[in-house]
C-alpha cells in the first residue's frame, strides 16, 4: 500500500447456471487478470460457483459436493498468487444448507461467511434452500477431510496490516438493519457484497443509493459485484452490475448489462480512517473474530480519478451548487443584519470577484427582509494601483443593481499617512500596500458608524487558508459572508448570476469574471492596465483549493496531496506542484494567527477556518515536519 490507497476489482465473469466446471474456468480468469493488475482484493458474484439460478438443483448432492470441491481446486488455484478472492457457493453446514461466501488467498480458504438475510418475497424464495447465517452458533468452525478448522460464521473480519474488509451477501444490504452497520462498527473499513440483483426498472440506482448512502455514513468502502446475464432468465434477469464506492462516491461501474468483465479501482482506506477518527458518532465494538491475509506490501499504482475541484461534489451540478451557497449566505446575512438592527450594510467594491460575490449576496439578503436594495452602501475606494476597468465595473455593477454608491479617494489620505510614519512613496514595500488597505478598512468602519450599519467582509475562504489579507485591513469586518466559500467556487457562484441576470447585468459580471484576480495595491502598468496578479505571486488558486481541501478534509499528508495532485493537474509539471504545495504549507502554518481571530461569518462547505468551529489549530505551530516531508519527494 502506498498513502492509503488499495487496489480492489468487482468481476463478472461468464458463468452457467449449474455448470461448475465452466464456471470455476471462469473464476481463475478473473483472479488472473486480477492479480496480473496488482489488485490485492476481487469480490466475485454470489453462488457464483454454481450459479443462482439452480432452483431445486440447490437439493441435489452432486452439486453441493461439486460445488465444495470446486472451492478446494479454487483455493489451490490462488496458492502463488497476492490476490485475496471472494467467491460465492452453497454449502453444508449441521445439516443445513447456507449461501456463502468464501475468502480465498494464498491457497487457503481463510473464512467462510453464510448469508444472514435469506430473502422470500417476490421473486425471491431462497428460503426454500438456505437457513440463515443467524443460525450459526458462536465461534463455529466448517472441517472437511480436505480443510481443518475454518472460521465460519458472518462475524468474520479479514485483516490485512494495511487495511480490513468483511463480507455480506445480497439481501444483507437490502435489510432494514443491514449487516454493514455491524461490520463497520467492528472494524471494516471496505464492505463487500456477494450479489445475484435481478434487473427491473429502477434497480439498478436504488442499489447505488444503498451503497453510497452507507459507504458515506459508515466511512467505508464497498465491492459490489451482482451475477450476469448468463444466469437463467425464465422469470427473471439478471445484468451483471458491479460498483465500488468510497464514502459517498462512486469510483467505478461496471452498468447492468454491461460486459462479462472486472472493474478496477483504488480505494483509500488512509482517507476512511480519517473520516472516522473525526466522527465521534463512529463507535467501534469489538464483537468480530479476527482472520488476516498475509500479502506482501506493494506500491499502489492509481487508476482512479482525482477530482480537480473536490468542493464541488459530483452528485451535484454547478447551479444547483452555486444557488445552495447564495441561500446559505443570504439567509446568514440577512439574520445577522435583523439581528444587530443595522440600517445600512456597507461594503467595500473593488470590481474584483469577492466584493462582487459580497454585494450580490447582500441584495439578496435584503430582498429577503423586504428592504429596499439603497439599504446596502457600496463604496470604491481608489487609490495608487486602480485601474479604470475595475473603478467603472464597480461602478456600473452598483448601478445596474440599485444600491447606493459612493466614490472616496484614498490617495491623499494615504500620502498623508506616509508622511506621518516617514514612509517613501517610492518604495513599494509591504507597508505601502497594506496601509492602503488598512485605510479601506478605516473608512468603511466610520461609515458603517455614521449610517449605523455593519461592514460585509469580502475576503474568502482561500485568502483565509494563504494569509492573504493585511491583517486589521482587508482582515477585518462585522460578518465575513465569504469566509467559508473558497475562490474556485466564488468563480462559478458569479458566472451562475451572470447567466441569470439581466443583460446588462450580465455583461459587467462578465468582465469582472475576465478580470485578473489583483489587490491593487501596485501602479498600473504603463498601459494602465493591473500589473499586480495575485495568482502570480502565491500561485494558481485552483492548486491551493486542491491543497486545502485535501489537508483540511482528510488529513492527508504532503506527499499523498503531491501525488494525487499531479495526477488531477496534468497540465502542470510535478515541479510547479511541488513549489506551490511548499508555498501552500509554509503560509498556511505562519499565517494562522490570522485566523485565530476572525469575525463570525456562515460555514458553506465541509471546511471550515473559524476559529471557534472550524480549524483549532496554535497560531504557533512549527511546519518543519510537514515542509520536512515534502524535501523528500524526489521528481
Amino acid at each position: 500500500m502506498k498513502d492509503g490507497f488499495i487496489k480492489v476489482a468487482a468481476g463478472i465473469p461468464q458463468i452457467k447456471t449449474a455448470d461448475i466446471e465452466n464456471n470455476v474456468a471462469a473464476a481463475k480468469e478473473l483472479i488472473c487478470r486480477a492479480e496480473a493488475a496488482g489488485v490485492q482484493l476481487l469480490v466475485l458474484p454470489e453462488l457464483c460457483i454454481t450459479g443462482y439460478t439452480c432452483g431445486d438443483l440447490f437439493f441435489n448432492d452432486a452439486l453441493v459436493k461439486g460445488a465444495k470441491q470446486a472451492l478446494f481446486e479454487l483455493a489451490e488455484f490462488t496458492e502463488e498468487k497476492q490476490v485475496a478472492a471472494v467467491v460465492g457457493l452453497p454449502m453444508v453446514y449441521g445439516n443445513k444448507l447456507y449461501n456463502c461466501a468464501a475468502v480465498l488467498q494464498g491457497g487457503e480458504i481463510k473464512g467462510i461467511v453464510p448469508k444472514t438475510f435469506i430473502p422470500d418475497h417476490s421473486e425471491f424464495n431462497e428460503k426454500r434452500y438456505f437457513e440463515t447465517g443467524r443460525s450459526v452458533p458462536p465461534g463455529a468452525f466448517f472441517s472437511d477431510e480436505t480443510v481443518c478448522c475454518v472460521e465460519f460464521g458472518n462475524d468474520l473480519l479479514f485483516t490485512h496490516q494495511d487495511y480490513r474488509f468483511a463480507v455480506e451477501i445480497c439481501e444483507d444490504l437490502f435489510a432494514p438493519i443491514p449487516l454493514n452497520q455491524r461490520l463497520a462498527l467492528g472494524g471494516a473499513q471496505i464492505i463487500v457484497n456477494l450479489a445475484a440483483c435481478t434487473q427491473i426498472i429502477g434497480k439498478a440506482d436504488y442499489c447505488k443509493s444503498l451503497i453510497t448512502n452507507a459507504s458515506e455514513r459508515l466511512h467505508c468502502g464497498y465491492i459490489l459485484a451482482s451475477g450476469g446475464g448468463n444466469e437463467s432468465v425464465t422469470d427473471t434477469v439478471f445484468a451483471g452490475h458491479a460498483v465500488i464506492a468510497e464514502n459517498g462516491q462512486i469510483l467505478a461501474e461496471n452498468p447492468p448489462f454491461g460486459k462479462h468483465d472486472i472493474i478496477i479501482s483504488e480505494i483509500d482506506v488512509g482517507l476512511l480512517s480519517a473520516e472516522r477518527r473525526k466522527n465521534t458518532s463512529f463507535v467501534p465494538v469489538t464483537e468480530l473474530r479476527e482472520i488476516p491475509i498475509s500479502q506482501t506490501e506493494a506500491v499502489t499504482e492509481l487508476t482512479r480519478t482525482v477530482a480537480k475541484n473536490p468542493f464541488i461534489p459530483n452528485n451535484k451540478s454547478i447551479d444547483s451548487l452555486a444557488e445552495e451557497i447564495l441561500q446559505i449566505q443570504s439567509h446568514a446575512l440577512a439574520k445577522r443584519l435583523e439581528h444587530t438592527r443595522s440600517k445600512t450594510a456597507v461594503i467595500g467594491i473593488s470590481g474584483g470577484l469577492d466584493s462582487t460575490l459580497a454585494l450580490l449576496v447582500a441584495v439578496r439578503a435584503m430582498r429577503l427582509l423586504s428592504r429596499p436594495l439603497t439599504d446596502i452602501l457600496a463604496v470604491t475606494m481608489p487609490c495608487f494601483g486602480t485601474t479604470s476597468r475595475t473603478r467603472s465595473n464597480s461602478e456600473l455593477l452598483c448601478q445596474e443593481l440599485g444600491v447606493s454608491f459612493r466614490e472616496i479617494n484614498i490617495a491623499a489620505a494615504v500620502k498623508q499617512h506616509f508622511e506621518d510614519i516617514g514612509q517613501s512613496q517610492a518604495d513599494f514595500d509591504v507597508t505601502y500596500e497594506n496601509s492602503q488597505a488598512r485605510e479601506r478598512t478605516q473608512v468603511l468602519m466610520d461609515l458603517a458608524n455614521k449610517e449605523n450599519g455593519i461592514v460585509i467582509g469580502t475576503g474568502d475562504l482561500s485568502e483565509l487558508a494563504l494569509g492573504w489579507a493585511t491583517y486589521n485591513g482587508d482582515h477585518m469586518s462585522m460578518y465575513s459572508v465569504n469566509s467559508g466559500v473558497p475562490k474556485t467556487l466564488i468563480r462559478h457562484i458569479v458566472a451562475y448570476e451572470a447567466a441569470n441576470a439581466p443583460e446588462r447585468l450580465g455583461k459587467v459580471l462578465c468582465d469582472i469574471l475576465d478580470t485578473p484576480v489583483s489587490p491593487e495595491l501596485l501602479p498600473a502598468d504603463s498601459k494602465g492596465e493591473i500589473a499586480q496578479k495575485t495568482e502570480d505571486l502565491v500561485g494558481p488558486y485552483e492548486l491551493h483549493d486542491f491543497f486545502l481541501y485535501h489537508i483540511l478534509r482528510y488529513n492527508a499528508a504532503p506527499q499523498k496531496i503531491f501525488r494525487m495532485a499531479v495526477i488531477a493537474f496534468p497540465e502542470y509539471s510535478k515541479q510547479t506542484v511541488l513549489k506551490w504545495l511548499t508555498v501552500f504549507i509554509r503560509r498556511f502554518f505562519t499565517q494562522q494567527f490570522k485566523r485565530s481571530c476572525l469575525p463570525d461569518g456562515p460555514k458553506v462547505c465541509e471546511i471550515s477556518l473559524s476559529p471557534r468551529s472550524g480549524l483549532l489549530m496554535p497560531s504557533d505551530a512549527s511546519a518543519a515536519l510537514w515542509l520536512k516531508e515534502l524535501e523528500k519527494i524526489e521528481i
